[in-house]
């Protein structure tokens, strides 16, 4: 019902027409409330026929009682009394119209009782008047038993209600009335707090307030409009937004001039709640221009355009012409119509609370709440006080008027959602967090309020930042995750158009924030998504006209954007060492400093400046620029020279720079001595120390400088001092690793040197869960102490994402290595090695070399033992100084040799073995010249005895390998040389076959392409026949005009014998016989393709279904014989058709039919009228709906001139026996019936126009006189 309800809505909304043609193109109807009051009234004098008394009812008395003392004298009848008061309602003195209504009342006493009833009945209605403008809650101050609200006049209107129904229960008017009462009491009923569409109380009172209107309708016989209206207000109310526009469409239909009430105004209103926002303002325009004066008419046309503004940017040249608009062109007229409706005073207060005019918030919302009748409208009232308050930081009158406004619409589980957020603003400004995030998770289950989850986010995100600053830390991490949940929700819901939700930057910087540790790339984008929403804030003016290309317009537009936020994408790209993009934005960052400078010279920027500047000179170093970062820390020390923290960058560059001088180590001492209680000098001298103590360390730690000096700045300067933790466990690590391991009390001495380290790490991690150098000790310290690899590699996996260093991959290198994943530790090592400056790093060359040499060993791959050599001689390159490289090169190709030797004669040639023969060679001159040397890696004895070994062993046993090598070689060279070749001619088939299978797939897609393109040619070829033939049918269509020589459509030879409304139609027949052509084609088509009747009359039930209007029918039965066993044909027939004279059954047209059904059973298959099963549906049906329409129209004729011409007589005869079935009976929508008459009436008028009947009638009977042309019509038509 709802769904055809809205269709009538979109059909018939801009239904609001039918009132236009009232009174003329340029004139409008008008209301007539009051019209029958009169200017001037006589009130008969007693006992004086020919005497009265003259009353001007234009200029009346403020003051009744004369006239009431006038009428009670005189003994006026009822109908003055009425007249007067109702005179007094008309120049709104509502007060005095009731006054003169009671007394008229009391005068009426001795009389009949029915004389009263209608003054009772006036009196009603003039109390529900007054409840329309009393206010909805007493005036602060008065007293609640005195004061004169909406309730108190409702009390009054029941009362006389009551009154008058004891008098007269049946009396119409009184019908109505009830109807009114129960509305506006039902809108005074406070909403219930139960969650629920509508009140159950409020239900009650609306569907009485249905009844009551039901019954006015139905004792007006339907003609009360005023009924219909309450009807449709009371379905609005209930909700039922497609039945109440049903209501007042039906109410616009009947009595287009009613203009006060105006439907148009509620049918408005239904499109609204349906969504249908443009017909909604169609429908108020027109109420508009009917009555330009209406004030409901106006402020609903502004709420539109206010609504219309919400879904553009703000600072879109849109908004500001929607939203003025909506404010100066209609409600501030509305405003001016009527200073106390409710709607607008509730509007114009959130513009002047936008406007920060406090006052004019205040009266005017009061005034909303006071003389509001709609919950919802009281409701805004108490909000827009609450957020006055609000502003003025009155935190317990703004708390009590979100309570209020909050209720006012249901509170607890459905109230108003925008108090319920300012309730919980009101929360956070009280620091009463526990009950914000209550009220906020609240709110986001009953609605997904985009404003409760940003805020609740960044309460949840604030927690977490607290928490990075607190002295001791808590876990914060389910926090973290709700704030980062809720914000991303909100990120994803700008994404969609509909929302229409702008981004917010602050969401987006503290999204940042919250994925900087675990997620620096999300960070990163978040950044960037804010960098975007600045740019595109940019004023046009500013943009640069002379720079191309989007990088360099948006690299020139950065100096307009926050320095904060250059200089924190800057800070992004350094750690992901992009140091190139990182200098160019803080580059960028202090063009915009300088540029905020410029502009206004009260803004400080030197903190930002200096910061940035320091920024920049790290993003320097880590390009290898050092003379430009040199240049910057220089400049910033002349404008700060107690800046600490370019000192010692410029201390550290000179000590890198120049190792081999004095200069770096005198610039870190001075500095250490002028900044001796500074944590990152004391860090700077600690690694300086550690530096120069590397290459030879005291056997005691505790005579290490590097460790004294760590252990003075955790005694006397910062016990949680992290660097200076790390730096002792690492100390703590070297030594125990350079400890003896000979017997069990070295080792326990070494563990427990491993375990003070641990200590250290573990320190620092509680003091930094983050820190990923402790984390690091720890895992070198269960290496080496417990040979934990397992355990090890999970740290060493965590830290890699943390530390980019190159250790952290030679170590997890490693770790692998010694868990027999030699891939993996190759893969570690060549990371380490493609590090900056590690290319030619020996110990990584040399690492690498023994784990392809392990990795041989494992899999007995050749070729991973030539890639060990590879690797060993690369590290004897880079170092040839250090003997353990050479002897790992010899160490290397003996192991080489030995490898090649053990394979089988098939597996190995003898270049292979004169190559590992001469490594050999070499290895065992590179072991005599390694024993001989003076620090050899090993025992001078056991290197003289593996030369040995390869000298006497090896070497023999390579000889006699090479000789059978080429024995073996040269007895299967004819073998070889064959299977070589049985190999290549394999190959090269099989690349023949790739090649022919590759030209089959080239030729096929070049044939489907020409066939394609023929596809196209033809489709074209035949389009263009169509539009030729259409075009020489629309050409056969016209003809000249006599008088004007214009080509016109031809019209049609009427007939003198055609009844009236073949007449009629025929005029329209022939414009309409293509698409009747076309809809006999589809409706053939479709019934073709039918398998069984359900499915057919489903088809035809849907194609009534879909029709916009539904016409009357009729069912009428053909009593004939029946045929078969399938029933008599039935159908539906126009009532009007039907009703004509002359549309009965005559008796030449039963005789006809009784002839053709004689006719059909002598053709027939089978005896007794049955057909064969396996007949189709529409070999059963008989006849297409053209054929059908074609014997209806020579019937219709025969039947308006039952003795006319037996030419017509006979073609319906023939054209009737071309049938060889018999037709079923099915019913027909008086659409059909039109497409059945066009297509008929266009075949006798080609046929009336040629002058020639025959071709007529078979034109006309050919769809079902040849099925085969008319699936050649419908071949063509596809």
């Amino acid at each position: 019902m709802a769904s055809a309800a809205l269709n009538g809505a979109a059909a018939n909304g801009r239904g609001v027409s039918p009132a236009s043609s009232v009174g003329g193109s340029n004139s409008f109807p008008k209301s007539k409330r009051f019209t029958d009051i009169p200017s001037t009234i006589d009130i008969p004098v007693q006992d004086q026929d020919d005497e009265a008394v003259e009353i001007d009812l234009e200029v009346l008395a403020d003051d009744p009682t004369e006239l009431c003392t006038l009428f009670e004298m005189e003994g006026a009848a009822r109908t003055y009394w009425m007249t007067v008061s109702l005179a007094y309602a008309k120049q709104k003195k509502i007060d005095f119209a009731i006054e003169m209504l009671i007394k008229g009342a009391n005068a009426m006493q001795a009389n009949n009782p029915r004389e009263k009833l209608s003054i009772v009945s006036a009196l009603c209605w003039m109390y529900l008047w007054k409840s329309r403008e009393a206010p909805r809650v007493a005036p602060e101050g008065a007293l609640v038993s005195e004061a004169k609200t909406k309730e108190y006049y409702l009390q009054l209107a029941t009362q006389s209600l009551n009154e008058a129904s004891r008098i007269n229960p049946a009396f119409p008017p009184l019908f109505l009335a009830r109807g009114v009462l129960q509305l506006l009491r039902a809108s005074l009923q406070p909403p219930s707090k139960a969650p629920g569409a509508v009140d159950p109380e409020k239900t009650e009172t609306l569907r009485a307030a249905l009844k009551s209107f039901d019954d006015a309708l139905r004792v007006s016989s339907g003609k009360n409009m005023l009924a219909v209206i309450g009807k449709a207000r009371a379905l609005f109310s209930l909700g039922r937004y497609a039945d109440a526009l049903v209501a007042y469409q039906d109410a616009l239909a009947r009595a287009p001039d009613l203009v006060d009430p105006d439907p148009r105004t509620g049918i408005g209103c239904c499109f609204w709640q349906l969504g249908y926002k443009d017909d909604a303002r169609i429908a108020w325009e027109r109420a508009l221009e009917i009555n330009a004066e209406s004030k409901i008419g106006n402020i609903l046309l502004g709420l539109y355009y206010l609504d219309a503004s919400g879904h553009v940017p703000i600072n879109s040249p849109e908004f500001i012409k929607l939203y003025k608009r909506a404010m100066t062109e209609y409600t501030q007229k509305s405003y001016k119509l009527d200073k106390d409706l409710p709607l607008t005073c509730a509007t114009f207060a959130s513009y002047f609370l936008s406007r920060k005019q406090f006052d004019h918030v205040e009266a005017l919302a009061h005034k909303a709440i006071q003389f509001t009748d709609v919950n919802a409208i009281a409701s805004d009232g108490w909000y827009l006080l609450a957020r006055k308050e609000h502003y003025a930081n009155n935190l317990e009158r703004a708390a009590d008027y979100y309570r209020r406004a909050d209720d006012a619409r249901g509170g607890t589980e459905r109230g108003y959602l925008p108090a319920k957020f300012g309730a919980a603003q009101l929360s956070v400004i009280k620091n009463d967090l526990g009950e914000a995030k209550l009220r906020l998770e609240k709110m986001i289950q009953q609605s997904k309020n985009y404003e409760a989850m940003i805020l609740l986010g960044n309460l949840y995100a604030e927690e977490v930042f607290a928490n990075q600053f607190a002295p001791v830390k808590e876990d914060k991490s389910a926090e973290a995750k709700k704030a980062i949940s809720l914000l991303e929700s909100v990120r994803t819901a700008w994404k969609d158009p509909k929302k229409s939700l702008a981004p917010d930057a602050a969401v987006l910087l503290n999204l940042a924030r919250l994925y900087e540790t675990e997620n620096p790339d999300k960070a990163l984008q978040c950044l960037q998504q804010v960098e975007q929403l600045e740019l595109d804030q940019v004023p046009q003016s500013e943009r640069p006209d002379e720079v191309e290309g989007e990088a360099a317009i948006k690299a020139a537009l950065r100096r307009f954007l926050p320095p904060q936020l250059l200089n924190n994408i800057g800070c992004f790209y350094y750690q992901e060492e992009k140091h190139e993009l990182a200098s160019e934005l803080f580059e960028a960052a202090l063009s915009s400093c300088m540029r905020i400078g410029e502009k206004n010279d009260d803004t400080d920027t030197d903190a930002l400046v200096t910061t940035i500047s320091f920024n920049l000179g790290r993003s320097y170093e880590a390009r290898g620029m050092s003379e430009k970062a040199v240049e910057v820390y220089e400049g910033l020390l002349k404008r700060h020279d107690d800046y600490t923290d370019a000192r010692t960058r410029l201390a550290y560059i000179k000590l890198r720079n120049n190792p081999g001088t004095k200069e770096g180590p005198d610039a870190v001492a001075k500095l250490y001595q002028e900044n001796s209680s500074d944590l990152e000098v004391r860090a700077l001298y600690g690694w300086f120390l550690g530096k120069l103590s590397s290459r030879k360390r005291p056997n005691n730690i505790a005579e290490d400088p590097e460790q004294r000096h760590y252990k003075h700045t955790l005694q006397n300067y910062d016990k949680h001092d992290r660097y200076a933790l790390v730096g002792m466990g690492n100390l703590h690590l070297i030594s125990a690793r350079e400890m003896r391991r000979e017997s069990e009390a070295d080792r326990q001495k070494r563990s427990a040197a491993y375990s003070r380290a641990v200590e250290f790490f573990d320190k620092a991690l509680q003091l930094d869960p983050k820190n990923a150098y402790a984390a690091q000790g720890i895992a070198i310290a269960l290496v080496e102490d417990k040979k934990d690899y397992k355990g090890a590699l999970q740290i060493f996996i965590k830290v890699r994402e943390t530390i980019k260093d190159v250790h952290v991959f030679v170590n997890l290198g490693h770790i692998y290595a010694e868990l027999k994943q030699f891939t993996k530790a190759i893969e570690s090592y060549e990371i380490a090695l493609g590090k900056e400056g590690k290319a030619k790093d020996a110990n990584i060359l040399s690492c690498l070399g023994r784990t392809w040499l392990n990795k041989g060993r494992a899999e007995r791959n050749l070729d991973a033992y030539k890639t060990a050599l590879e690797y060993a001689q690369k590290t004897l390159e880079v170092a040839p100084e250090q003997v353990h490289f050479k002897f790992n090169v010899a160490f290397v190709q003996i192991q080489l040799a030995s490898f090649i030797n053990g394979l089988p004669e098939h597996q190995r040639t003898s270049t292979q073995l004169e190559e590992a023969a001469s490594g050999l060679e070499s290895a065992i001159t590179a072991l005599d010249e390694i024993a001989a040397s003076d620090h050899p890696p090993y025992p001078k004895h056991d290197i003289e005895q593996r030369a040995n070994m390869a000298r006497n062993t090896q070497r023999k046993q390579l000889e006699r390998a090479l000789a059978s090598q080429r024995d073996y070689e040269s007895k299967n060279k004819e073998k070889l040389q064959l299977a070589l070749e049985q190999r290549q001619a394999a190959l090269k088939k099989k690349e023949e076959e790739i090649r022919r299978k590759e030209e089959e797939e080239r030729e096929r897609q070049e044939k489907i392409k020409r066939e394609r393109e023929e596809i196209a040619a033809r489709d074209r070829k035949l389009a263009e026949q169509r539009a030729e033939e259409d075009r020489q049918r629309r050409e056969a269509e016209m003809t000249t005009d006599s008088e004007t020589g214009e080509k016109i459509k031809r019209q049609k030879i009427k007939k003198a014998s055609s009844t009236p409304a073949k007449r009629e139609r025929g005029g329209e027949e022939r414009e309409r016989k293509g698409r009747a052509q076309r809809k006999k084609k589809t409706s053939r088509r479709d019934r073709d393709n039918d398998d069984s009747d359900n499915s057919g009359s489903d088809a035809e039930e849907g194609g009534r279904k879909s029709r916009p209007q539904k016409k009357k029918q009729r069912l009428t039965s053909r009593k004939t014989e029946p045929t078969g066993k399938y029933k008599s044909a039935e159908i539906v027939v126009d009532s009007d058709e039907s009703d004509e004279p002359g549309m009965e059954m005559d008796a030449l047209e039963r005789a006809e039919r009784a002839l053709e059904k004689k006719q059909k059973r002598s053709h027939s298959p089978r005896s007794g009228g049955e057909y064969d099963d396996d007949e189709d549906e529409q070999s059963r049906r008989g006849r297409s709906r053209s054929e059908e329409s074609i014997d209806r129209m020579d019937i219709d004729d025969s039947k308006a001139d039952a003795g006319g011409d037996e030419e017509e007589e006979e073609a319906a005869v023939s054209t009737r026996r071309q049938n060889k079935r018999s037709r079923r009976g099915r019913i027909l929508d008086d659409d059909d019936d039109e497409d059945e008459d066009e297509s008929g009436a266009a075949a006798e008028a080609d046929a009336e126009e040629g002058g020639d009947k025959d071709e007529a009638k078979e034109t006309a009977g050919s769809p079902a006189a040849s099925p085969a042309k008319a699936d050649a019509a419908m071949d063509d038509e596809e």
